[in-house]
């Protein structure tokens, strides 16, 4: 195995004796990625955000709601650009 920093690469004949313990360091938000032929052909990545990740997306939405506030409960990325442009196509 291959150790560099927060990242491991394997073989994945190496990788069928060590699944479980790659499972894991995927669930902790390791970055672990099967290779072939030293080429990388997967990434084992946890099916749900670790808590880290939900935790900085909650975050970021918290900043940038203090930056412009509330969505309209009716708000639809799609007409987002309603909110960009006023009633002459000129910025808001």
């Amino acid at each position: 195995m291959v150790h560099i920093s927060e990242m491991t690469h394997i073989a994945i004949s190496e990788a069928k004796a060590h699944l479980t313990d790659l499972v894991r360091r995927a669930e902790g938000g390791e970055d672990v990625i099967l290779t072939r032929h030293g080429k990388e052909v997967i990434r084992l990545v946890p099916v749900r955000a670790p808590g880290k990740l939900r935790e900085q997306r909650a975050e970021a939405i918290r900043a940038a709601q203090a930056l412009v506030g509330d969505l309209p409960p009716d708000f639809d990325a799609a007409r987002s650009q309603d909110f960009l442009y006023d009633d002459d196509g000129l910025p808001a």
